[in-house]
């Protein structure tokens, strides 16, 4: 692994207190380990759960380190992803539930709308986009949900007979919380990602995620790919669980930074709400490129409101993590598999894009896209986690 390579993963300057997750040959599972000096050291705990839920998460980060079982170097981690008999990253989370919220972007939900109205024909996106931008008019975007003025507009739309789900919750007071996937089932940087073969209109959707504590409590962050399946979603909402999670779907990395700056670090919530966030997808063998960077001061919901709204009403004793919603919606042409190019097809994934995720203090999340059948299968579970029931 180049050392390069092994810089680009890090956060640029000072690392702050990052945690994650490597395999550990001997015990056939992830250890939960902190990044010292270039090396992943193990905590003394038994999962990130332990960690989260922890009353000062970042101080129990720096605690935790003793004289630990297992050390590697964090070029060795990176270079033997996948093989079992070695070290290697894995995903940061492990207990914890993966939720999403989606349309927090005006992007995201223009996007949306143009999904439902072409019902997932990707060569319909470009009149379709047309046509809701004249309706809608440009001044959508300076709507904030559940305002006055957004809840007008929302009625308005209604009274015309142009009113969407999308909208709904792009301009409503209760944002769209949703399961991105199981517990255990996230990829890490490095690994897979995975695009189901009858899926023609696709992409990624880079995305700040939230760690939050058992008590609500925002205490670290990541970065994230809600990898999504536009034509499935497009042809109803009620495919979203189809189009969002499938084999490889959910990648989240590289590693979980804990907000510090109550222990003299410089990273809290403040820091992410103005974080900038950069895409890059190169193609293999036509030679495509794409990079696009947003900040999340666009965003139209504060990410604590969101992270109150996932614990309306409901627990995560082991801490859950939440994609706060992507601000990309690639658009431009790309050309098809045949190498022709035509307008108003807009982007879709090739077998073998490699997608870069990247911001200044969370590091990057690179993966390869592959056909969901050719992802690794998820094979290590919750009881493979916690022993075999024993007590040992």
């Amino acid at each position: 692994m180049s050392r390069a390579a092994e810089d680009r993963t890090l956060p640029t300057g000072d690392p702050g207190i990052l945690v994650g997750r490597c395999w550990c040959p001997e015990r056939r599972r992830g250890v939960p380990v902190r990044v010292v000096d270039g090396t992943l050291v193990e905590l003394r705990v038994r999962t990130i759960a332990h960690v989260l839920r922890d009353p000062d998460p970042a101080a129990r980060a720096v605690a935790a380190i003793g004289e630990p079982t297992m050390r590697t170097g964090l070029g060795s981690a990176l270079e033997s992803i996948g093989d079992r008999s070695k070290p290697h990253l894995l995903s940061p989370v492990d207990l914890q539930p993966i939720k999403a919220a989606g349309v927090t972007f005006v992007e995201s939900m223009l996007e949306r709308v143009i999904e439902e109205a072409t019902h997932g024909d990707a060569s319909l996106a470009a009149g379709a986009r047309t046509r809701i931008l004249e309706t809608i008019g440009g001044d959508v975007a300076e709507l904030r949900p559940g305002s006055d003025e957004a809840l007008r507009f929302r009625d308005a739309m209604i009274a015309a007979g142009r009113w969407s789900p999308y909208l709904e919750v792009g301009l409503g007071p209760d944002a769209e919380i949703f399961t991105k996937a199981s517990p255990m089932s996230a990829v890490g940087t490095g690994m897979p990602v995975g695009i189901r073969s009858d899926s023609d209109w696709n992409n990624p959707e880079p995305e700040v995620v939230l760690a939050c504590a058992s008590d609500g409590r925002v205490v670290g962050a990541t970065l994230g790919n809600d990898v999504n399946l536009r034509d499935w979603e497009g042809r109803s909402a009620l495919l979203l669980g189809r189009a969002k999670d499938n084999r490889g779907s959910a990648a989240i990395g590289p590693f979980i930074r804990l907000f510090d700056r109550h222990l003299g670090g410089d990273f809290d919530l403040d820091v992410v709400r103005h974080e900038t966030v950069t895409l890059d997808v190169e193609g293999v063998g036509d030679g495509f490129t794409l990079r696009e960077d947003c900040s999340m001061e666009r965003i139209s919901r504060d990410p604590e409101d969101l992270a109150s709204q996932l614990f309306d009403g409901h627990d995560w004793p082991d801490g859950v993590v939440l994609y706060l919603g992507t601000m990309f919606a690639p658009t431009q042409d790309r050309p098809r598999a045949d190498g022709a190019v035509v307008p108003g097809d807009g982007f879709t994934h090739h077998v073998g894009d490699r997608v870069r995720i990247s911001s200044p203090h969370l590091g990057t999340l690179e993966n390869v896209v592959h056909p969901v059948e050719d992802c690794p299968r998820w094979i290590d579970g919750l009881a493979d986690l916690l022993g075999d029931g024993s007590g040992a």
